[in-house]
């Protein structure tokens, strides 16, 4: 049972990239589902742990810059999957550090299978934790990690 002071968990989902061409893309890296059905299977987890979530999704750096800054007022923790930015915004880096809230980076694919400059994560050092590789089940599996985290933060 929860008392009055306790909050309602938020948290942003923020999605990079060409992502919004999820079922277009090659479904050996990124599975089949659409970005709608990913968002939808992402929400009734979120429903199942009890918090919010809210969606973004951009192909513009600034925008995920600026969603970074804005929202961190707002939301009590972050998925994030930048997806071609991941290898090569230091911006995006920089947001992630500045703003004080749990991130979690998410792949669709294993980004470190891939071409050699997927390798590369240049956000995974200011971020609480990567899931990649596991398609929709990486996004499923950093909403867990990150609401455990913040329900116990001494873990």
């Amino acid at each position: 049972m929860s008392t009055i002071s306790e909050k309602r968990l938020k948290i942003l989902v923020l999605h990079g990239p060409n992502l919004n061409l999820l079922g277009h893309r090659d479904p050996r890296h990124y599975g089949h589902l659409t970005l709608d059905k990913l968002n939808t299977l992402i929400r009734k987890r979120a429903r199942e742990l009890d918090v919010d979530v809210k969606f973004y999704q951009t192909n513009h750096e600034g925008d995920l810059v600026t969603l970074l800054q804005r929202q961190r007022k707002y939301v009590d923790g972050i998925l994030i999957n930048p997806a071609a930015y991941t290898h090569t915004s230091i911006a995006i880096r920089d947001a992630i550090e500045l703003i004080k809230i749990p991130v979690v980076e998410i792949h669709l694919s294993d980004i470190q299978s891939r071409e050699p400059f997927r390798r590369e994560s240049m956000i995974r050092d200011v971020c609480l934790a990567t899931f990649a590789g596991k398609k929709e089940q990486s996004y499923l599996e950093g909403l867990e990690f990150l609401v455990g985290r913040l329900k116990s933060p001494g873990l």
